[in-house]
């Protein structure tokens, strides 16, 4: 380790920063919040130093730091470029006993500057000891996607409950497996989830636990995820955080590939997919099986395709979990509609094409349902149908019947936002043939709108998805 790590702390301390644009306008915004007296140098504020070019604690110079400048500072910043005013600037602060950091010239660092994920009051920094701040910044980012912003909330919540903690249980042994079973555990969980009220009563229901030698009661909790269409990077950041805490997790077979894999390696998995004809679990042994793991103490991930709230049965779950006053969390995914819509360049609003949009699904508790026609026909609107690949047929017939002109657009995305998705694009007079020249499989969105025509001019892939455009390229010109 080359350098010591350590946090000064800065609170009415003197900071002198000697520059005036981007790179002293970080050193100074991190100083201010950091409750530091800042001092800069520089002919000119550039425009970042906007939002704090007026705080109290920001004194600016228009000339370069002499050598009263130093007196009683703690930390002196160069950031000008200016190899004889930096060497000035760093000979200047080690006669004055002033640690010194000159950009990007390590032998002129008494420190090092380190990236900084801010989640007071937790702080984590990063270096690479200067040799390769790019790393340090890329793995700032990957932090920053798991470590939830509620957390340094969390930190100060708890901070004002440790008195309490100690006036009840005596030894450090002990108040350390309180908190780490609360950090770790239900309490935690309400607080990050938003539920504050649940939190309070959930800490004070442990304390008294504690007060009297016992153990709380051992009632585990849900997790009702969306995981979106398929893609892995459609997760939310909250999705997340809770696939890496749960004890075992029941999926379903919509699951995109590689999404299974961001579970807590330990965790127990249990499929319970459904498919047309072919459920390996009946939806209420499905909810019967989540109370009972839960009422064993256990975290239960219900980890659904989609979004649990759109098609996805998840309000059946909920009330179940409910009645039986189990504790549940719900996170949105991103639903198919949206998800696929935009994979396939097909814009689920236009103002030139569809001022509404209207999502429905091709099956129901006993199989193809009775749709509102009526409603699903009229202009200018897109219709997104849930689940329609097996009822194609009656879907294009119900369109003609009511009206709908047979040069519809329409599109069956298959596979959405996954590497191998496939979109079939035609209008209601040839979509049926050119699905079963696809041959596909499903999972399976129906889009029907004219929205459908930009599909060509707005298809996108990513990086490293070729093989998808190429799919999509071949299902769209029948080659």
């Amino acid at each position: 380790m080359e350098y010591l790590p350590i946090f000064l702390d800065v609170k009415g301390r003197k900071v002198i920063v000697d520059g005036g644009e981007t790179s002293a306008a970080r050193r100074v915004e991190r100083a201010l919040d950091a409750g530091a007296e800042v001092h800069v140098f520089a002919e000119e504020l550039g425009e970042e130093f906007r939002p704090f070019r007026d705080h109290p604690s920001l004194v600016h110079h228009t000339r370069p730091p002499a050598e009263r400048d130093f007196v009683s500072a703690i930390v002196a910043y160069g950031t000008t470029e200016d190899p004889d005013r930096d060497a000035r600037l760093y000979d200047l602060a080690n006669d004055m006993r002033v640690l010194a950091n000159v950009a990007d010239n390590l032998p002129y660092c008494d420190f090092i500057t380190p990236s900084i994920i801010d989640r007071s009051p937790i702080v984590i920094a990063i270096s690479s000891g200067g040799n390769a701040p790019i790393i340090g910044r890329i793995l700032k980012a990957r932090i920053e996607a798991i470590l939830p912003a509620a957390y340094g909330h969390l930190a100060a919540w708890i901070g004002t409950l440790r008195d309490r903690v100690m006036a009840v249980i005596d030894s450090p042994e002990g108040r350390r497996a309180f908190w780490e079973s609360a950090i770790d555990g239900p309490v935690a969980d309400q607080f990050l989830a938003g539920n504050l009220d649940g939190a309070r009563d959930r800490f004070e229901d442990a304390l008294e636990a504690a007060r009297a030698g016992d153990s709380p009661a051992n009632v585990g909790e849900v997790y009702l995820v969306g995981a979106g269409p398929g893609d892995p990077d459609l997760l939310t950041f909250r999705a997340l955080h809770l696939m890496q805490r749960a004890d075992v997790v029941l999926y379903d077979r919509l699951l995109g590939r590689g999404i299974l894999n961001l579970v807590r390696r330990d965790a127990e998995r249990i499929y319970v997919g459904k498919k047309a004809k072919d459920h390996t679990m009946a939806q209420e042994d499905i909810s019967a099986l989540m109370v009972r793991l839960a009422k064993e103490g256990k975290r239960v991930l219900r980890l659904k395709g989609g979004d649990p709230f759109i098609f996805g049965r998840g309000g059946e779950e909920l009330e179940t979990l409910a009645d039986a006053n189990i504790p549940f969390q719900i996170v949105p995914g991103i639903t198919a509609a949206s998800g696929c819509a935009s994979y396939a360049g097909i814009p689920l609003t236009h103002r030139d094409h569809a001022q509404s949009c209207v999502f429905t699904t091709a099956h129901g508790r006993d199989g193809v349902i009775a749709l509102d026609w009526e409603m699903l026909t009229k202009p200018q609107q897109t219709v997104a149908i849930y689940m329609g690949l097996g009822s194609l047929e009656l879907l294009v017939d119900k369109f003609k019947e009511h009206g709908t002109h047979h040069d519809m657009p329409i599109a069956v995305i298959d596979k959405g936002t996954r590497q191998d998705q496939t979109v079939v694009t035609g209008t209601l007079l040839d979509i049926i043939e050119k699905v079963k020249q696809a041959e596909l499989s499903g999972p399976s969105l129906v889009l029907i709108g004219t929205v459908v025509t930009l599909s060509d001019r707005l298809n996108w892939f990513a990086p490293g998805q070729a093989d998808m455009h190429e799919m999509t390229i071949h299902a769209q010109t029948g080659l």
